[in-house]
């Protein structure tokens, strides 16, 4: 059954997929690739633990290691996951959470919603990492058949829904102090 939210007519991409280096606006060479849950969240952990709880938005990441490594376990089974590294250390996030309660919808992608969430340490901020961490992320769903992503973001976040925008996400409905956005993939 379709959920209740409202997306674009028209689908936005395609996008690129992961993997891709670049080299962000500060010259650093990044990396952006497909994480896969195997893999372990060590790396993302630690970047979490680094960054700046006041830049946390709706609750999120928690702080503290092992409520950051808890939070990352509960989401990380079934969703989907990009990282952006720069000399080998995780300083970029970026996932679709499934918005399904039933398992099985989520292995046959039957109507499935899926949340986006997306973090960039802020020493890496306004160096384009995040444009190109999300584009990636929305190629590898594309990839895996997921078409409806939705995110919500704090209203006064200026930086966040230009980039969401860039991309092709639609404001969709607002609430008191979130924003709530949608994308239709290709």
């Amino acid at each position: 059954m379709p959920g209740s939210r409202q997306y674009p007519d028209d689908p936005s991409g395609p996008f690129p997929s992961p993997p891709t280096t670049f080299e962000d606006g500060d010259g650093r060479s990044i990396e952006v690739r497909a994480l896969e849950v195997e893999e372990g969240l060590d790396d993302v952990v630690d970047m979490y633990v680094q960054f700046d709880p006041a830049d946390r938005a709706q609750g999120i990441p928690p702080t503290g290691e092992q409520r950051i490594r808890n939070w990352l376990e509960a989401i990380g089974e079934d969703s989907v996951t990009v990282v952006a590294r720069h000399d080998g250390d995780v300083i970029g996030h970026a996932m679709l959470v499934p918005d399904a309660d039933d398992p099985s919808l989520i292995e046959e992608n039957d109507d499935v919603e899926w949340e986006l969430a997306i973090f960039v340490l802020q020493e890496y901020q306004r160096a384009g990492i995040g444009t190109v961490l999300l584009e990636n992320l929305l190629g590898h769903a594309s990839d895996r058949g997921i078409d409806r992503v939705w995110l919500t973001v704090e209203r006064w976040n200026n930086p966040a829904i230009a980039l969401y925008r860039r991309v092709g996400f639609e404001a969709t409905g607002t609430e008191s102090f979130e924003q709530e956005m949608a994308i239709l993939l290709d």
